[in-house]
């Protein structure tokens, strides 16, 4: 793994080789976006260059420290473990960073530490690692890697280097499809569609079965929800609750198609829909549809989103969502 493998994020990428070049590297950065979209390889990276015994502004990939990085064995880069899915606790910050930073790298010029799903971290926490990001060790890096900045404190985010991953670009996306996992032309475009910017959902659709059965799912759902009685209703809520760990992409996968629907009836093209495979019935329901209810149904989803990401439970909110997105 170096910069060359990552598929865009070029103005994050210059900017840590600028860094690095003029020897001015932060103490603290968050990197923010969204689940799966290259914060942990940027991280990762550039641990990695910072630690090669080259010092260049690209890891050599050939000396003791990188092979260590790849191997999962550096002494010095600590990935910072939780144990509970929804929260990073104020005790494993203290065991793991805290009480630990004050102790000099073994081998490298960094101690550095990486802390993913960073904005698990409650308040305890977040007060418990501000000091240390205050008041750092010479050598130490603290990388934050979050989907929101939202949820930290604002003294955390004021004295950190924040970077916002923005969307790749769909043309990327579809060659390095097409040239890592030999799939044709019209897969690599419909695994984009789906993507929205994102490289890491890409692959998952292109490479996953279950990532495929959760679109088909989606795609059960919103053909047949307008004719859909209780015992169908409580099938799909058992089917979606299966996805429990991905049920974000399930709501984003549903605003997609509601997003087709829009497209389609703005524009006419078909050329311009996700789900082309079910042009049909996305046609037919954009003509019935008015970009008021499809306005509403998009509110909808987003609101089940929020009420999940606030550990609501699922099968309630997608009860709620499909007896909304039901009405007429």
């Amino acid at each position: 793994m170096d910069f060359t493998n990552i598929v865009g994020h070029e103005d994050i990428i210059k900017h840590f080789k600028a860094s690095i070049e003029m020897d001015r590297v932060g103490h603290a950065y968050i990197i923010c976006g969204e689940e799966a979209s290259g914060k942990k390889s940027l991280a990762k990276t550039f641990a990695k260059t910072l630690q090669c015994e080259q010092h260049g502004i690209d890891p050599c990939n050939e000396c003791k420290s990188c092979l260590q990085v790849e191997s999962g064995n550096h002494p010095d880069i600590i990935f910072v473990k939780h144990e509970k899915p929804k929260v990073i606790t104020v005790d494993e910050i203290r065991d793991q960073v805290v009480n630990n930073i004050q102790i000099k790298p073994y081998s490298g010029k960094y101690k550095i530490y990486i802390i993913n799903d960073a904005q698990l971290m409650n308040v305890e926490a977040q007060n418990a690692i501000l000091k240390t990001i205050e008041e750092p060790p010479q050598y130490a890096v603290i990388i934050l890697l979050a989907t929101t900045a939202e949820k930290f404190l604002p003294t955390i985010i004021s004295r950190c280097m924040l970077l916002n991953l923005k969307p790749v670009k769909d043309e990327d996306i579809k060659n390095y499809l097409m040239t890592n996992f030999g799939i044709d032309s019209h897969k690599a475009e419909t695994a984009v569609g789906y993507a929205a910017g994102n490289l890491g959902k890409a692959i998952k659709l292109v490479t996953n079965e279950e990532y495929q059965m959760l679109i088909r799912s989606v795609i059960r759902l919103e053909t047949n929800i307008f004719d859909m009685g209780m015992e169908d209703i409580e099938e799909t809520i058992l089917d979606s609750d299966r996805f429990k760990v991905t049920i974000n992409e399930y709501l984003d996968l549903m605003l997609v198609w509601y997003r087709d629907i829009l497209v389609l009836k703005v524009t006419g093209n078909p050329d311009k829909i996700i789900f082309k495979e079910n042009y049909s019935e996305i046609r037919n329901q954009s003509q019935f549809l008015s970009f008021n209810e499809l306005e509403d149904k998009k509110k909808a989803i987003e609101a089940a989103k929020i009420r999940i990401n606030a550990n609501a439970k699922i099968s309630d909110v997608m009860k709620l969502l499909i007896m909304t997105l039901k009405e007429k």
